[in-house]
């Protein structure tokens, strides 16, 4: 079957979101989990290539009782002078079970469109894997019009790495 092509602004290649390829300001996306969960899929090579986003993702969720950490929510951790993750958390727990598979659309929809502020605020292209399909059982043919509608249609550049 073929693929459907990128929509304007939105590339599609096979690499290592964790190293972005564009010059200028980025954001690496990915989604977490509301159960304060970090140890499986994409937070890994995060993990391996910079301990902050880890140790900040934890910190917002032992301190949820007085932040803002929960569905829905975005928190940027610095791990370069122009580069930054976005802990996006758009899961429900991290398990599948009879209640469908974790991930929430609206919560990656609200998630995507604090994302665009930040990203239009630091002049940044958002960079990711295929956000919300790996553990959290998400759709891309789901998450792309989301992240059509939230980022691409403010003209914000958008790279998605598939891995090799």
């Amino acid at each position: 079957m073929p693929t459907e092509p990128a929509p304007p602004g939105l590339r599609i290649i096979r690499g290592d979101a964790t190293s972005p390829r564009a010059a200028g300001p980025e954001i690496i996306a990915h989604v977490c989990n509301d159960r304060g969960g970090w140890g499986k899929g994409f937070v890994l090579a995060l993990s391996r290539r910079w301990p902050g986003p880890e140790r900040d993702y934890r910190a917002w969720h032992r301190e949820r009782a007085r932040n803002d950490f929960a569905l829905g929510a975005v928190r940027l951790t610095a791990v370069g002078p122009e580069t930054w993750v976005a802990n996006m958390v758009a899961q429900h727990g991290t398990r599948r079970g009879s209640g469908g598979p974790p991930i929430r659309y609206d919560a990656v929809a609200a998630c995507l469109r604090a994302l665009a502020a930040h990203a239009l605020d630091l002049r940044a292209t958002v960079h990711m894997p295929r956000i919300g399909c790996g553990l959290a059982g998400g759709k891309w043919s789901r998450i792309q019009p989301l992240v059509e509608g939230e980022l691409l249609d403010r003209g914000i550049g958008v790279t998605v790495y598939d891995v090799d």
